[in-house]
């Protein structure tokens, strides 16, 4: 089975190379900054490497596009020589040229089919105050079968996407305890403990974190994701990738 080329950029923003197509994950490039809104976020540290640097991108897979640590103005304006976004029907909205997925949709590009999966970003319920999100599935012959999970903070989703998908074998987990008060001591993403309880539901795919550095509002550091899978004898699940350095997974 062919292994993919991933590079960090940093946050959630993950390139890799799958099936032919040059794939990028929730577009962060700006550096440090302020982001005021309903709840003022903090950008701490800026990309790894420009985008630039990645050549052309024929693909966005775009959690949603409502918070800056998923979409900020740089990645905003990178969009506009990208192909193809996809990201959910509300986002899709707001940005030119993107496609709206409802969950379990199908979508071909090439020689990959890519899922739209559901993702809540927060507690039951949140998608009030949150707004709605998506994760992705990749699909396609002699390939790995990868999980993007983006900002989702259920394991109940990913149990049900388990059951849909049962040969995950690479599973990329927005993580980091984003929290930003909204809703207490309850996360907008997966902690070091629901990233475990993801992993198991996943069996034997390689876990692969993002999303957990570079924000303020990421409450929990990678070391600690890192401490929680190798306290549970699970560390050799764990694929973590340093920023700006590209390696295969699988």
């Amino acid at each position: 089975m062919t292994r993919i080329s991933a590079l960090l950029v940093g946050g959630p923003t993950l390139h890799f190379t799958y099936a032919g197509l040059s794939i990028l994950t929730d577009p962060t490039f700006d550096e440090p900054g302020v982001y005021p809104g309903g709840a003022t976020l903090y950008k701490l540290a800026g990309p790894a490497v420009p985008a630039s640097a990645l050549g052309e991108i024929d693909v966005v897979l775009l959690s949603h596009e409502q918070h800056a640590d998923n979409l900020d103005d740089s990645g905003r304006a990178l969009l506009a020589v990208v192909p193809q976004v996809l990201t959910t029907i509300d986002s899709a909205e707001r940005i030119a040229h993107a496609t709206g997925l409802v969950p379990w949709q199908r979508h071909r590009v090439g020689d990959a089919v890519i899922t739209a999966v559901p993702a809540l970003h927060g507690p039951e319920g949140a998608e009030a105050l949150s707004g709605d999100v998506t994760g992705f599935v990749l699909e396609a012959d002699a390939h790995p079968t990868v999980y993007v999970s983006g900002d989702n903070a259920s394991v109940d989703l990913v149990r049900e996407i388990a059951d849909r998908f049962p040969d995950i074998d690479i599973a990329v987990l927005f993580a980091g305890a984003a929290n930003v008060g909204r809703f207490g001591d309850s996360d907008l993403t997966l902690n070091a403990r629901t990233a475990l309880e993801a992993a198991e539901v996943l069996g034997d795919a390689v876990i692969v974190p993002v999303h957990a550095e570079g924000w303020f509002h990421f409450s929990e550091t990678r070391e600690r994701l890192i401490g929680m899978f190798a306290h549970a004898d699970r560390a050799d699940r764990l694929q973590v990738l340093e920023p700006g350095e590209r390696a295969d997974i699988g």
